[in-house]
């Protein structure tokens, strides 16, 4: 059972059974510290879980991030401040694998089966 807020990437993996969650990304439980929404997204997921028959299936929970869909329109999109400069704080990306510390590199290179990547070319 997943919990998604990006219905296009559900659709393509297609788990087993998922519902769908039109709340921005990384609030797919609910809103942060409101552990009543959080408690009722939930229940209702759980609900879910039992009804989906289909492999497959996806059903959309009944909540609403906003009374309207204005929200939509600023995400996943830079904000600028007064000086119209990018408010951009995600850091770079980069083509190899980044980690927190050396610990956890050392970890992921001795025991990740499927981190082929890592392997001397």
């Amino acid at each position: 059972m997943t919990l998604s807020s990006a219905r296009s990437i559900t659709e393509a993996v297609q788990p087993p059974r998922s519902v769908y969650l039109d709340y921005p990304l990384g609030r797919t439980a609910g809103r942060a510290h409101d552990k009543d929404e959080q408690m009722a997204i939930v229940k209702a997921a759980l609900t879910a879980s039992q009804e989906i028959t289909v492999p497959g299936s996806i059903i959309d929970l009944p909540f609403s991030w906003q009374e309207d869909d204005t929200w939509k329109a600023s995400v996943m999109r830079p904000t600028t401040n007064t000086n119209n400069s990018i408010l951009d704080d995600r850091v770079e990306r980069h083509a190899t694998p980044q980690y927190q510390t050396t610990h956890d590199e050392q970890i992921a290179q001795d025991s990740c089966s499927s981190c082929i990547f890592l392997e001397p070319g």
